[in-house]
């Protein structure tokens, strides 16, 4: 193997090349490493541990040798039903090369093999394969479209695929027949273990959506995962996830698990299971459910009844002793309303007296003023006039000019502007002229 890393500083004289910096010959190994030829291994599984963040750990191991594997995180998710089985000494087969991580001053250099694909030996290349199909279904979103499908609680029609006079239709219909399901049946033979399986119950699932089924059973009894390999055929998964039609699929035995227990709208480990899951309702149960309400519900209605018979008794007596009750209150309320007329007329004559004597007052007391205390006032205000009359005025000697509109003259000014004047004395008037400047 010959590595270059170019110019290097002087050293001490030796045979061997260099010295070179260690993280430049490690990164160059790595580089090396890395080159080799990607390959497959097969061993015996040892030390396996738990996936870590980012990747899993694990050494592969033979008589003559061991190696560290290593897988990344993603990929080891992605082949979960290869990888949920794994255990120490479980012989595998890997694909991937040689990998080298140089380390730094605070951490150790490790070599792995790089593991990008893993398989159980023998029957692994099968579920590699399976797996691989599961794969391209779940990236076209097939595996959640039967199970979106509305299915019914009791349907009238039900289609069982299964191989001709198979034990896993028989049980199936045994199970129908033990829940007191009586609706119709529609069968579809087909062969379930041979190259022509697939295609075979694939054309009877689409025969059977003309035929108004509401459910559709596939079932099959168990086997290896050569014998139950037709019922992960991929063409076959395509066609049962496009039927608008629910697909209950019960193939082999409990640990038994193909593509179609994936794609179907529900997976069953058993025949009788898949009669329950069809027929959601136990009819025997229902019926003796009803049968019991019915029975309830005749006990209550003669029930009903017989309180209604007793109300309505009662209620033909009811008219009479409610115009009794009617007349009792009436009677009560006329007295009521008798006496309380009595007190209102007792109180408003009461009222009127007591207004009565109250008016007699207040005339009396005006009589009074009237003839005593208003002849005075009238006396007072006459003395008070008088004393303000213009003829008692006249009467002490004062005279009053008047101009020929017999007007008073008020003042001088006034007077200079007449040429005849009245002067108005308290026994009469005279005639004067007004002489002098004007």
């Amino acid at each position: 193997m010959q590595l270059s890393f170019g110019d290097v500083d002087d050293g001490p004289a030796s045979l061997l090349p260099g010295p070179y910096p260690v993280g430049r010959y490690a990164a160059r190994l790595r580089e090396q490493l890395r080159s080799y030829a990607r390959v497959q291994l097969t061993g015996e599984v040892a030390n396996l541990r738990p996936p870590t963040r980012t990747r899993a750990y694990f050494e592969l191991r033979d008589a003559d040798g061991a190696l560290p594997c290593a897988m990344w995180r993603t990929d080891w998710e992605r082949l979960t039903e290869v990888t949920s089985r794994l255990a120490d000494g479980m012989e595998i087969v890997v694909a991937g090369g040689c990998d080298y991580y140089p380390g730094s001053a605070s951490a150790s250099p490790s070599f792995s093999f790089s593991v990008a694909e893993l398989r159980i030996a023998g029957a692994g290349d099968l579920l590699i394969q399976i797996e691989r199909r599961r794969q391209a279904l779940a990236d076209d979103g097939l595996l959640d479209r039967q199970r979106e499908l509305a299915r019914p609680l009791l349907p009238r029609t039900i289609a069982i695929v299964c191989g001709a006079g198979a034990k896993a239709g028989e049980d199936v219909l045994a199970a129908l027949i033990r829940r007191g399901w009586h609706g119709r049946i529609v069968w579809a033979f087909a062969p379930v273990q041979d190259r022509h399986a697939a295609p075979r119950v694939a054309q009877a699932l689409r025969n059977l959506v003309l035929t108004a089924a509401e459910v559709i059973i596939v079932a099959r009894g168990g086997g290896s995962v050569t014998d139950l390999l037709a019922f992960s055929d991929e063409t076959l998964c395509r066609t049962v996830a496009l039927l608008p039609v629910p697909v209950i699929a019960s193939i082999g035995h409990h640990s038994d698990r193909t593509l179609l227990d994936d794609v179907a709208a529900a997976s069953c480990s058993t025949p009788t299971h898949a009669a329950e899951v069809a027929v959601a309702v136990d009819c025997n149960q229902a019926r003796q459910a009803l049968a019991h309400t019915g029975r309830r519900l005749r006990r209550r209605a003669n029930a009903a009844v017989l309180d209604r018979a007793r109300m309505l008794a009662m209620l033909a007596r009811a008219p009479a002793e409610h115009v009794a009750r009617q007349r009792v209150r009436l009677d009560h309320h006329a007295h009521e309303l008798h006496a309380a007329s009595r007190r209102r007329l007792t109180q408003e004559r009461g009222v009127l007296r007591r207004a009565a004597r109250a008016l007699v007052r207040q005339r009396d007391g005006l009589r009074r003023e009237l003839s005593v205390r208003r002849p005075a006032d009238l006396e007072r205000a006459r003395i008070a006039l008088s004393g303000h009359d213009p003829e008692r005025t006249l009467a002490r000697g004062y005279a009053l000019v008047e101009d020929p509109a017999a007007e008073p003259i008020t003042s001088a000014a006034l007077a200079a502007e007449q040429a005849d004047v009245t002067l108005r004395f308290a026994d009469g008037r005279v005639g004067a002229r007004i002489v002098g400047e004007r």
